[in-house]
């Protein structure tokens, strides 16, 4: 019986340890992107500087090509070769979308390109972002049809305890759709 207590306790503190790992890492990540955004000028420059490090925070494999797979094929209708710039791969089925853009680039001018991607697409998540902010969509609305409108935002150089709590439910070993 105090064993089984014992256990518990451990696998509490390393549930605790792990969250207090992934806020520091998104700190330090906002740290380098507020140091490093004048410096960083293209869209290219933002994908590595800044949107490549958060999903590698995140734990998703930036390197494995079966999970984090870069412009990823949504062709719509006749239009043939649209790409997204990431889909984020689980079980084998393209669960997260992400299109990037310049961190100087607004969001807004975007949303439509995102939302032609997610209807072609066995998605269940949507991200826009410029490396700075992080545009969450998903269907709750109508099915397989990406809702107008986020249902969480995220600056990286405002960031708030909520925005690092809802950050940690996209991390893979806690993403549960």
């Amino acid at each position: 019986n105090s064993l089984a207590g014992i256990y518990s306790l451990f696998q509490s503190l390393n549930k605790r340890m792990g969250k207090m790992e992934f806020e520091s890492q998104i700190e330090k990540l906002a740290d380098k992107v507020k140091k490093n955004k004048d410096s960083v000028n293209t869209e290219e420059a933002t994908k590595t500087s800044f949107i490549l490090p958060l999903l590698n925070i995140l734990g998703f494999d930036i390197f494995d090509p079966n999970i984090v797979i870069p412009e990823f094929t949504a062709d719509i209708g006749k239009k043939k070769g649209e790409k997204v710039d990431y889909a984020i791969v689980i079980n084998e089925k393209p669960i997260i979308l992400i299109e990037a853009k310049a961190h100087t680039e607004k969001l807004d001018r975007h949303k439509t390109q995102l939302e032609r991607y997610f209807t072609v697409t066995d998605s269940k998540f949507a991200i826009l972002t410029n490396g700075i902010e992080y545009w969450f969509y998903s269907d709750l609305e109508k099915p397989n049809v990406m809702d107008k409108n986020p249902f969480l935002t995220v600056d990286i150089l405002n960031l708030e305890n909520r925005d690092i709590k809802e950050l940690s439910n996209f991390q893979n070993e806690n993403f549960d759709i």
